[in-house]
Formats: structure tokens, C-alpha cells, sequence
């Protein structure tokens, strides 16, 4: 007998091959039929026709490694479809933690605040902090999420437990290069799965220094890269500056000898596409044509939409991050409010963010095309959902200008809105041509980090809505491919990725005529009411991970049948030689 049937629903099975109209009957967790009828009895069965069934979406890189504990169901991105993630990215992983050093998780929560914009409170309150080594995290997760989910282990932790605080400025001894080492592999026997690091200058911990593994030097980056191809289904995941904006000689070099050395794909996040700047993504394949030749494969990450994504002169966001800035909004908000009211601050400000070390966020600066948001004084009252540049001219202002008046009449609180420049017909076809080759891979969705300032994880829905019934720039197979079982071959995920005969029963069943993601919406509802960006899904029926239901009409069902999913046993490997 079938635990479930699904009767008469469209099939985009994750291949890329045509719709077809078929039943599918899930048992023990894995899909055991698909046919155009079946009559086996189930013990339970729905009337799908118009409804299309789907692989559930891969979600290749996101920050859930401490929500998981507060939410298993890895909200929004479980509503949306994401019955697979994979965590531990960037560097940055909650273990393993030294056991003499009870600080270490101190000093991890308050980096993984700040660099990945996490609540602080929520860090304290919401996770055990009960592991030592990265099997003990991994254990302390399983059989208690509703999703699947894999985990790279993280350079600085790596770092941080072999050479404590000399992680941070110091270069490994010979001795500490050889535990680093022991360390990643006992990590990786206990389901790692890989290495992630960064050399990324936005990336600073709680004490505004650099974190650990941009302190690494090629030696160290490349023997860990070694120790990766003594695994089976493992990868690497790793963030330079140039990922922002455009590699420079060295960057390139850095990956595709990684990638050559593990053996082993390496994906870095994310490629911005802007028709205005055309040279960008020619500049940023390089690395992906280059190590394909050296005997490895280097994967781009771009996203299919334009994220929400909110901005503060309050609190540190995306504007902190251009050269010269953070030393002016880093201020005590009564002098950051006098700097920000100089003309000749303001004036620098500007030049700066217009220069071209600014890179990628030059794109944040059209400060009359942002829109307000939540205000908090009397004086603002009115201009929620206005946009600048209108107030600007009312108010006889430069838009900055506007800008800063506004925000200090909150003492910094109001919430400010960037609309995209990037939102012109001429970058969506860059898009689309991009989207075609053969190392660009849709994710970057950082879902699970940046709470209250980004809203990625409802790219999978909002794609296909865009797909179906916006600009139609890519089929619905081939969406579904890009969602599914492309990520899924990437990462080497066993049975996973596709509806078929014997796969895991990971599956979105879905409206075509609706579906999509809703405007995203601050809530407060992690741990110590911190607050977050949250987005209702649109026209998904439901969600099954592993063949139980977890989602019914974006309401999750209270199920946790997700499994950690471990390198070697749940993950085979994708070698580039």
C-alpha cells in the first residue's frame, strides 16, 4: 500500500524534459511510482489536476546554521519549496569550539552577528552551544529539522579552535597547520561537507577586526584544498573581495588552484548582472574557463530576482561596507548624526561612493530612487512608501541630504528601501544569457543571515511566478531543472533533485497560475523578539520532504522528517579530473 497518492498533476520532473500528466505514489519516504494511472490503494490520496508536482528546490547556499535550532522548519525558505540547504557557507560555521576555550562561542556568536547579520540575542537564546567537534553539531541537529540539510565546515572555526586568538592576525606554525588539517578531516568522516573560507574585505568579526581566514596565505588554503579529495562527496565553497565586483589576477589564480587541488568543484557567491556594467560578467567567468583546462570547475552563484533588501543610517548594513562610510555611520548616533549634517561629510561621502573602489555597491547610492520606510517621529509622519527624490524636490534638497534629515529626525531608526538599477530589460537578457552556462548556478539566497535587512529565500516561488507569467525569459522545465536537479548534481546529492522511481520523496506541488512569493514584511518573532524579514509563498499546495508532508497551504504541519545530510553517505563524489 501507498502512503500517498497524487493524482492527475502536472509532472516537471527536474530533468528538463516535458510536463506530462501522471499519478505519483510516495512510500517509505521515496517516490515508488509514476505512471499515467495508478490503481495500487494509498492511505491517503488528492485530486491534483492543474496542480504542477515538482522536485523539492535546493537552496545551495544559505546561513541556517543556527536557526535550525529555533526553527526546524527553516522559514520562509521551507514555505517556499527549499526542501534541501546547504549551510556552513562563507567561512563561517558554529563548530567545531574548542572545549578548554568556553569564550570561543562567545567570540563565534558575536562574529556570526556582525558579519552575518544575526541576531545577537537570538544567537544566546536560541541555540544548545552543547558541541565541541563539528559531529557533535552535526548530531546535536539530527532528527529534528524539517528540512535536509548539508554543511561545509568553516575556515575560521577551523582556525580559531587550532590557533585560538592568534587566529586572527597569526600564520599556523608547521604543528598547527597539521592539527588544522587533522581537525578538517575529522570533521569531514563525520559528514563535512568541505571547506568554505573567505578572504573577503567586507568580512570583519564582532570586534571589527578581519576574521581568521583572511589571515590564511595560499600554503593553507591549498593544503586544506588537498584534504578535500581524501573524501568522498565533498566540495569547496570560498569568497574573495572580488566577488562583489571584479576578480583581480590573483583571485583568479587562488581558485582555480583550489578547485585543481581538491579536485572538486568550488562555488563562490554571487554574480551581480548589470547591463550597465557589461564587462563584469566576462571578467567573472574567467576563473570557471581557466579551471576547467587545470582539471577543476569553478561555479558561479547568481540570483534569478532582485532581492528585497532594506537599508539604515542606524545600524550596520550594505552602506558600512563602501570605503569611508563605515567610519562615519560606526559613530555614536549623536556625532554620526552631526558628521552626516556636514556638507563637507556628505560631499566625501558621495565621492567616495561614486569612486571605483566602491565596487559592486556603487549600485546602492542612487539615494533618490530609494523609497522610505517605517518612520518613527512626528516629523516623518507621511512619508512611509514615498519615494526620495520627491521629497527631495518638495524640500528644495539634494536626495542625501533629504535622506539624512529624515533619518535623524528617528535617531537613525527609519527604515530605508534601495529600488534596483538594475531592473532594466537590457540586464534581464544578460540575465537569461547567463543563466545558459554551463557553470552559473542559480542560489546566493544568503537565507538565514541578514534577518531584518534581506529577504532572499523566496527566489525559488518569485522565479517561477516570472517564469510563468512575467517575462517568460525561461521555460518552466528548464526553471525547475535550474532549481532542482541542477544544484543536486553540483553538490553530488544521492536520489535527490528529480521525481523519479526510487528517489527520495522530496516534492512542491503548485499552482501554476499563482504562484509566487509575497511582499517581504518585518516581523519579530526570533528569540528575544528580534526581528526579521519574512515573505508569504503564493500558490504552494504543499511541501513533502523525505515523503512527509511538512507544508499545507503555507502553514507548516509540524513534521521533522528532514535529514543532515552527511558527505560520503548522503553525497557522492563530483570529480573535475
Amino acid at each position: 500500500m501507498l502512503d500517498h497518492l497524487i493524482k492527475g498533476v502536472t509532472l516537471v520532473d527536474g530533468t528538463g524534459a516535458a510536463a506530462r500528466v501522471a499519478d505519483v505514489g510516495i512510500r517509505d519516504g521515496r517516490v515508488a511510482v509514476v505512471a499515467p494511472s495508478v490503481t495500487e490503494e494509498a492511505r491517503t490520496q488528492e485530486e491534483a489536476h492543474g496542480l504542477v508536482l515538482a522536485p523539492g528546490f535546493v537552496d545551495p547556499h544559505t546561513h541556517y546554521d543556527a536557526q535550525l535550532f529555533w526553527d526546524p522548519y527553516a522559514t520562509p525558505s521551507l514555505n517556499h519549496g527549499v526542501t534541501t540547504v546547504a549551510g556552513g557557507n562563507c567561512g563561517f560555521t558554529l563548530a567545531p569550539l574548542h572545549p578548554d576555550r568556553p569564550e570561543d562561542a562567545d567570540y563565534t556568536r558575536r562574529m556570526m552577528s556582525k558579519v552575518e547579520g544575526m541576531s545577537l540575542v537570538a544567537l544566546e537564546e536560541g541555540a544548545p552551544w552543547s558541541w565541541h567537534s563539528f559531529g557533535e553539531y552535526l548530531d546535536a541537529l539530527e532528527g529534528r529539522i524539517a528540512v535536509n540539510a548539508g554543511f561545509m565546515v568553516g575556515h575560521c572555526a577551523l582556525r580559531r579552535y587550532v590557533m585560538g586568538a592568534d587566529a586572527v592576525g597569526g600564520q599556523p606554525s608547521a604543528e598547527q597547520l597539521e592539527r588544522m588539517l587533522a581537525l578538517f578531516h575529522e570533521a569531514m568522516d563525520a559528514g563535512a561537507w568541505g571547506l568554505s573560507t573567505t578572504q573577503s574585505s567586507t568580512h570583519s568579526d564582532g570586534d571589527g577586526q578581519p576574521v581568521a581566514s583572511r589571515h590564511a596565505g595560499p600554503d593553507e588554503l591549498l593544503a586544506l584544498s588537498r584534504a578535500v579529495a581524501e573524501h568522498e562527496g565533498t566540495q569547496l565553497e570560498a569568497i574573495v573581495a572580488g566577488c562583489l565586483d571584479q576578480f583581480d589576477d590573483a583571485e583568479i589564480d587562488l581558485f582555480v588552484e583550489m578547485s585543481a587541488a581538491a579536485g572538486r568543484p568550488l562555488n563562490w557567491n554571487v554574480l551581480t548582472i548589470d547591463a550597465a556594467v557589461p564587462e563584469r560578467v566576462p571578467r567573472q567567468l574567467v576563473p570557471s574557463e581557466r579551471a576547467r583546462k587545470a582539471g577543476g570547475r569553478v561555479v558561479a552563484l547568481t540570483m534569478p530576482i532582485l532581492t528585497p533588501m532594506n537599508m539604515s543610517l542606524g545600524t550596520f548594513c550594505a552602506l558600512n561596507l563602501i570605503p569611508g562610510w563605515g567610519d562615519v555611520l560606526g559613530l555614536p548616533v549623536p556625532e554620526r548624526i552631526a558628521k552626516l549634517r556636514d556638507p563637507d561629510v556628505r560631499a566625501e561621502l558621495l565621492r567616495r561612493a561614486g569612486s571605483k573602489e566602491a565596487g559592486v555597491f556603487r549600485r546602492l547610492t542612487h539615494f533618490g530612487r530609494y523609497v522610505i520606510g517605517d518612520t518613527y517621529s512626528a516629523e516623518n509622519e507621511g512619508l512611509t512608501g514615498r519615494v526620495v527624490r520627491d521629497i527631495a524636490a518638495e524640500r528644495g534638497q539634494e536626495p542625501f541630504e533629504c535622506i539624512v534629515e529624515i533619518c535623524a529626525n528617528d535617531r537613525m531608526r527609519t527604515v530605508l528601501w534601495p529600488m534596483p538599477t538594475d531592473n532594466d530589460p537590457d540586464s534581464w537578457a544578460l540575465r537569461a544569457e547567463t543563466w545558459a552556462h554551463e557553470d552559473v548556478l542559480l542560489g546566493g539566497s544568503d537565507a538565514g543571515a541578514h534577518l531584518d535587512r534581506m529577504c532572499g529565500a523566496p527566489y525559488t516561488t518569485r522565479f517561477l511566478g516570472d517564469c510563468l507569467r512575467g517575462r517568460k525569459l525561461v521555460g518552466l522545465e528548464q526553471a525547475v531543472k535550474m532549481l532542482t536537479d541542477d544544484p543536486a548534481r553540483l553538490f553530488g546529492l544521492r536520489e535527490r533533485g528529480r521525481v523519479a522511481e526510487g528517489f527520495h520523496a522530496d516534492l512542491v506541488l503548485f499552482d501554476p497560475e499563482r504562484i509566487d512569493a509575497g511582499k517581504a514584511t518585518l516581523v519579530h518573532d526570533l528569540p528575544g523578539d528580534s526581528p526579521r524579514l519574512d515573505s508569504k509563498a503564493i500558490g504552494v499546495n504543499a511541501v513533502w520532504v523525505n515523503g512527509v508532508e511538512v507544508i499545507r497551504d503555507d502553514v507548516v504541519t509540524g513534521a521533522v522528517p528532514g535529514t543532515v545530510l552527511r558527505s560520503g553517505r548522503d553525497t557522492r563524489t563530483v570529480s573535475t579530473r
